[in-house]
């Protein structure tokens, strides 16, 4: 995915790219799950935004996990409205590769697909993961209720427990309240299942996550 590309600091919002008001891509239907990928979303789903790299590789892993209703990848945490994926691989948009998780509260627990979210990737990495190097990879948990947002700082605090024990560094992941999700081109949306055996970089570092955290 374009290496050596991006920047790996994070531009002000008056030297971000401009953007545009409309929107470059609108999701459709999820070419696995046959779920309205944008909604609208059964009562007592959650949403959710992860940051774990790759958004093709993270997609998938979120696709295939029970209790998960659909999942669509996107561009979130910076300041271009609407940015596209060229620009936003220059680093000068702010925003981070996330996958937008749609999932039933009564399937599975927000706790538990946090636990799958810290095991899925290295969150130690700052601005890259593995041999993707750039702001746009960084690890990020961007919730959209209190509840997530108190899971997600109680479980970060738990494996960084963890993590440190195993020789590893701070955790440094971005956990800050959801703000606009912009939805990627559509050759990006379950990018894996419509190219089988393209490009995944996804891979934790096969420290365990305390189970049961957060909500």
């Amino acid at each position: 995915m374009l290496f050596g590309r991006e920047k790996t600091t994070l531009p002000t919002p008056d030297r971000a790219l401009q953007g545009r008001e409309t929107p470059i891509a609108v999701l459709g239907e999820h070419a696995v799950l046959g779920t309205p990928s944008g909604g609208p979303y059964p009562e007592g789903t959650e949403l959710i935004y992860l940051g774990m790299g790759c958004f093709w590789g993270a997609e998938q892993k979120l696709w295939q996990t029970d209790g998960v209703w659909t999942t669509a990848a996107g561009y979130s945490g910076g300041f271009t409205p609407n940015p596209t994926y060229e620009e936003t691989c220059t680093g000068k948009t702010g925003h981070a590769e996330v996958v937008l998780v749609a999932y039933d509260a009564a399937k599975i627990s927000t706790g538990a697909l946090l636990q799958l979210f810290w095991e899925s990737h290295d969150p130690t990495q700052g601005m890259r993961q593995g041999n993707d190097v750039g702001s746009t990879y960084r690890s990020g948990i961007y919730p959209t209720t209190d509840g997530q947002l108190v899971a997600a700082k109680t479980s970060r605090d738990a494996y960084q427990e963890r993590l440190k024990t195993a020789g590893y560094g701070d955790v440094t992941t971005e956990i800050l309240p959801a703000g606009p999700f912009y939805p990627a081109e559509d050759y990006h949306q379950q990018y894996l299942f419509k190219v089988p055996g393209g490009y995944c970089n996804l891979a934790g570092t096969g420290v365990a996550c305390p189970v049961g955290l957060g909500a």
